[in-house]
């Protein structure tokens, strides 16, 4: 069977397979909640580093747009603000 991602070996998946699968579901489920969070505070820092001048309100709403798509986050947050987050 070929493993999941080209740079991890058979071996070293296998073993974190059986990791994950003996882990209690609650811990799973942290894992994914940690990586989430993680991706959104990557996700906030790049904004942060594109947009220099923008504040903590203006910074939230470009998220909203980077996590729920142009459309739907202007829909509940209203426009969004000059220049577009996405070109």
């Amino acid at each position: 069977m070929a493993t999941l991602s080209r740079d991890t070996s058979d071996e070293a998946e296998a073993v974190q397979i059986r990791l994950l699968r003996a882990m209690p579901v609650w811990r799973r489920a942290k894992l994914c909640n940690d990586a989430i969070r993680t991706g959104r505070e990557l996700a906030l820092a790049g904004l942060c580093w594109r947009f220099p001048r923008a504040g903590p309100v203006e910074l939230r709403r470009r998220l909203g747009t980077l996590l729920l798509g142009a459309d739907l986050a202007c829909k509940i947050y209203g426009p969004e603000p000059d220049p577009p987050t996405f070109p």
